[in-house]
């Protein structure tokens, strides 16, 4: 608290004196600006944050992050105020499919079970049998029959990557995330080729054929252990550009270098500090979620969450 400027300063201190008068936790996703990581209570991945969620004590939720994140904890935790400092921060991904599109999918395919990012809406969530997060992505395909057939919605490149690995009859909806999807083959190796002795690291909704050129393939904070636990020195990252923060802030004798200069998400820069500050002064914008949404997309979540 005692580092950068006067007025960012006076702003941090007013967050934690609200924070604590309000009861609060602030949650933020490892893509979030490294200021707003700075004053987070719980920095982490989807599947961290939704655990973190089902589990605070707190009467209110600071979630900086994206829409969906904030919806799943107003799911989880429906007896908490969930406040989203950016009320417009959504996902592109989540936006590529509709209840009315999954409805209609899965129709076209009696029987299967709907596996669902969490990177979706509440009423995907509702609609779906069982969600995931990419950290566990696969080990929610491998808790299923395996006569199973399998609808995976949104992403198609980790639908893509999870047949990959597990051998499963997956179907995928054709969504997936820009920021991700900007990252090219050229790209790994035009900074491989700077960087010889670098481990290449990705995040699985990264494209089939960068996936491929991969040392590992990980969820972010699968990503921040393999760094951490690695002997290698060097990495080329291929997730958004906000894991930096804390890759650097974990590892400071290792370099990282991004895969593109281009992976910045404007949704997850969206929360500022003085957004966290003013949702906390006023206590909104808030998210909740209809009571019948909200319980059929609880049983998604918590058949998640009991996988692990």
């Amino acid at each position: 608290m005692g580092q950068g400027k006067p007025e960012q300063r006076d702003i941090t201190k007013k967050i934690l004196d609200l924070k604590k008068d309000r009861n609060a936790v602030i949650l933020a996703h490892l893509y979030q600006r490294p200021e707003i990581q700075e004053i987070a209570d719980f920095v982490g991945d989807s599947l961290q944050l939704s655990q973190q969620a089902a589990g605070t004590k707190a009467d209110v939720i600071v979630f900086c992050g994206v829409h969906f994140m904030a919806e799943s904890a107003s799911i989880l935790s429906p007896d908490k105020t969930v406040l989203l400092p950016e009320e417009n921060a959504g996902c592109l991904m989540a936006d590529m499919i509709t209840a009315a599109d999954l409805r209609q999918a899965k129709t076209a395919l009696p029987g299967a079970v709907v596996v669902c990012y969490v990177n979706s809406s509440a009423e995907i969530k509702a609609e779906s049998d069982i969600c995931c997060t990419s950290s566990n992505a696969v080990k929610v395909v491998q808790s299923l029959p395996e006569t199973s057939k399998i609808l995976f919605v949104p992403d198609r490149n980790l639908g893509h990557y999870v047949r990959s690995k597990t051998g499963r009859d997956i179907r995928f909806w054709e969504g997936h995330c820009p920021t991700h999807q900007k990252i090219s083959v050229r790209d790994i190796l035009a900074v491989k080729e700077k960087y010889p002795e670098a481990k290449v690291l990705v995040h699985p909704e990264c494209r089939p054929d960068v996936v491929d050129l991969a040392d590992a393939v990980y969820s972010t904070a699968g990503m921040m252990k393999f760094a951490a636990d690695s002997a290698a020195s060097s990495f080329i990252i291929g997730t958004e550009s906000g894991l930096l923060h804390q890759l650097r802030k974990r590892c400071p004798n290792k370099r990282f270098v991004l895969a593109s200069r281009n992976l910045v998400c404007p949704n997850m820069k969206a929360t500022t500090m003085d957004k966290v500050l003013r949702a906390l002064e006023r206590m909104e914008p808030r998210v909740e979620v209809p009571v019948e949404i909200r319980e059929k997309a609880l049983s998604s979540l918590e058949r998640m969450l009991a996988v692990g």
